[in-house]
């Protein structure tokens, strides 16, 4: 009877956990914006903010997405890319609008420009609606073409979680050329740091596809990496090494 009765409880109880770690991996990975999109919106600043994170998780979840239709993961890991799509969207309209009322005489730029020079620059969010759509038209028929390679779906899904591994280079780039960290949200990168923790052992646990363990945990070495740079920064203070940007892409970054 006493074996029965902890079988009945245990049983539920494996289950909430395993909704619980569900749940995490849907809606954990977009958490650590909510602070940096607050500041953003609280003082009118987008400077600390590299939008290209935006760009590569933009790129990665796509990817990810077009990896599922040649090989099926998990459901969570599925949903977790379109609620970052829709996150990272929301974040590139903001940063957008908030560069764009802090210029001053700066000569618009768009998409159909086509120019490689100001790439990711553009005035209005429509381009960066443009030019996600064209991405996933042009890789989506890509992989409808190639869709029954096996090497294809696994270079895909390759190609899908190592680009998201790189989530923090743009950030730990730009730290790096301001040599400071003034602007960037430290809650948003140990949010990182705990969130690419979990989500390794996550994919360690359930079994996902080796290329999803392997750059999670190069994505958790980027996130300390950027974290050690806080902590130089702040406590050894450095003057900024001056460099060549683009007019327009003063603030685009």
């Amino acid at each position: 009877m006493e074996a029965g009765s902890l079988e009945w409880l245990l049983v539920p109880m494996q289950q909430l956990v395993s909704w619980s770690a569900a749940g995490a991996m849907v809606f954990g990975g977009v958490v650590p914006y909510i602070p940096q999109y607050r500041d953003i919106r609280r003082t009118q600043n987008a400077e600390g903010f590299s939008t290209y994170v935006c760009l590569v998780l933009l790129v990665a979840n796509i990817l990810r997405i077009l990896f599922w239709f040649g090989r099926h993961f998990e459901s969570p890991l599925l949903w977790q890319s379109i609620i970052m799509i829709i996150t990272m969207l929301l974040m590139l309209k903001l940063c957008t609008e908030v560069r764009v009322s802090n210029e001053l005489n700066i000569k618009r730029r768009s998409f159909a420009d086509f120019d490689l020079n100001y790439f990711w620059h553009w005035s209005k969010f429509t381009d960066y609606v443009q030019c996600v759509l064209t991405f996933t038209g042009v890789t989506g028929y890509i992989t409808y073409l190639w869709l029954d390679s096996s090497l294809f779906v696994e270079t895909l899904g390759f190609l899908a979680v190592f680009t998201e591994a790189m989530l923090g280079v743009p950030q730990l780039y730009r730290n790096y050329q301001n040599r400071s960290t003034e602007g960037m949200s430290v809650k948003m990168v140990l949010m990182w740091t705990s969130g690419d923790t979990f989500k390794t052992v996550y994919f360690i646990l359930n079994q996902a596809p080796f290329q999803f363990s392997i750059c999670g945990l190069l994505q958790v070495f980027v996130d300390i990496a950027i974290l050690l740079q806080v902590y130089l920064y702040s406590y050894y203070p450095q003057k900024p090494v001056p460099h060549t940007v683009h007019p327009a892409s003063t603030k685009a970054l």
